[in-house]
């Protein structure tokens, strides 16, 4: 049976990173984002299809992110090496160029694992999609099948609607008024 994970501390992490850049390696822990909310998504696999349109979207928009005092983390299975070799390799040709935000090696499965998005017979993870508020407590997921790309607008949207303190109808964009229970 699966356990929920929305309203929990989210599950702790430590895991090695390639900067956005291509060139550095790094380290991140969930700590590292104390203070801060955190968009943190896994993909199935470096050198695919569909990945490389979210994520370079998800690039293009760190900025938005930013604003709302988020930051983001991508992670799949490979190695901080595949990442490197797919951030240097060219857009044109499949590759991710550089990125405003790190990926983070998932090598022994567990992350993916503990956050529900692993598919253990083929040992990659589905499309996951965590809002981490910042005191650590998981406000948001949405996990799909590996043939669809994830909105970027929504995922922007869902975050300033879980910032914005207040009861939030569908389709809630930042200015919108909340609703006033009754």
């Amino acid at each position: 049976m699966a356990e929920r994970l929305v309203g929990k501390q989210a599950p702790d992490f430590t895991m090695d990173t390639v900067l956005g850049n291509g060139q550095e390696f790094g380290k991140v822990s969930l700590s590292d984002y104390k203070g801060k909310w955190l968009v943190l998504f896994f993909y199935p696999l470096d050198f695919t299809f569909v990945c490389p349109t979210e994520i370079t979207a998800i690039s293009e928009a760190a900025s938005q992110f930013k604003a709302s005092n988020a930051e983001i983390l991508g992670v799949s299975i490979d190695s901080i090496h595949s990442h490197r070799a797919w951030i240097n390799t060219p857009v044109d040709q499949n590759g991710l160029g550089q990125l405003n935000f790190p990926l983070a090696a998932d090598i022994t499965k567990q992350v993916s694992r503990d956050y529900g998005v692993l598919i253990e017979e083929e040992g990659i993870a589905l499309r996951g999609l965590f809002i981490i508020n910042p005191e650590g407590e998981l406000q948001y997921q949405v996990v799909h099948h590996n043939n669809v790309g994830r909105s970027v607008e929504e995922t922007l949207r869902v975050l300033e609607a879980l910032q914005s303190g207040g009861l939030c109808p569908i389709g809630w964009k930042k200015g919108d008024k909340h609703l006033v229970a009754k």
